[in-house]
């Protein structure tokens, strides 16, 4: 008879984890009220806490995607799981009156329509088709570029590169942005942007699909557009 393996011990708490979780929550805390693109040194200041165990906190939460690097490398900023679990902590509300409207939408729209709000550069989902499940929350804050709502918001700021230019072409073209085949191969989706009375882009809604129907949207835009419009009374 082949020896069982033994199993592997579980790992167990040493007196000083505790302590170090807390410095780590406590950095978090601090990033989070000092403002986005705080130095490690002003953490460090603001705690108390020796410059070496805040750059090792800092790090161990960057690697965990807690916090992320700002653009020049320099400060520290809130990253996708925080947006993740305040999501799930206090999920955006959805007017019922809403849920109505996308219900006889995606009566109508043979596919998956979801739609996301815009919150301080933050991207929530507040209602993903059950019928068509949202294909990678994750990525959505990871990677927003990767899908046409992320693509309205990198839009929206101005920002620069090939996949922002490509989502500036298609608004042009078709009012809405679009994503082929980079997330689940042969499908994509559309987005059509929910504004303010300011034009100021609060939310999105989305249909996701077979290529064909991004590739060529003339079938699917009409219904959105009008989804987004009835939409934007309830949502704004």
């Amino acid at each position: 008879m082949a020896d069982i393996p033994a199993p592997e011990p579980v790992p167990t708490l040493t007196a000083r984890q505790p302590r170090a979780i807390h410095s780590a929550l406590a950095v978090l805390e601090a990033v989070a009220g000092l403002g986005a693109g705080v130095s490690a040194r002003e953490v460090s200041a603001a705690l108390g806490l020796p410059r070496a165990t805040t750059y090792r906190l800092l790090n161990l939460l960057v690697q965990d995607e807690y916090l992320v690097r700002t653009p020049d490398l320099a400060g520290f900023a809130l990253g996708a799981k925080v947006v993740q679990l305040a999501s799930a902590a206090a999920p955006a509300r959805f007017p019922s009156a809403a849920r109505t409207v996308l219900a006889e939408a995606r009566a109508g729209i043979r596919g998956g329509v979801h739609v996301v709000r815009y919150d301080e550069g933050r991207i929530t989902i507040v209602d993903a088709d059950p019928d068509f499940p949202f294909s990678d929350e994750r990525r959505l804050a990871r990677e927003p570029g990767r899908f046409a709502f992320g693509r309205l918001l990198l839009a929206e700021r101005g920002e620069a590169g090939p996949i922002v230019a490509q989502a500036r072409a298609d608004l042009r073209a078709f009012g809405a942005t679009r994503q082929v085949g980079e997330v689940v191969p042969g499908f994509g989706c559309l987005a059509v942007a929910i504004r303010d009375e300011r034009e100021v882009l609060v939310a999105a809604v989305a249909f996701s699909g077979p290529r064909h129907r991004i590739e060529d949207p003339d079938e699917v835009l009409p219904a959105l557009r009008a989804t987004a419009e009835r939409l934007r009374p309830l949502l704004t």
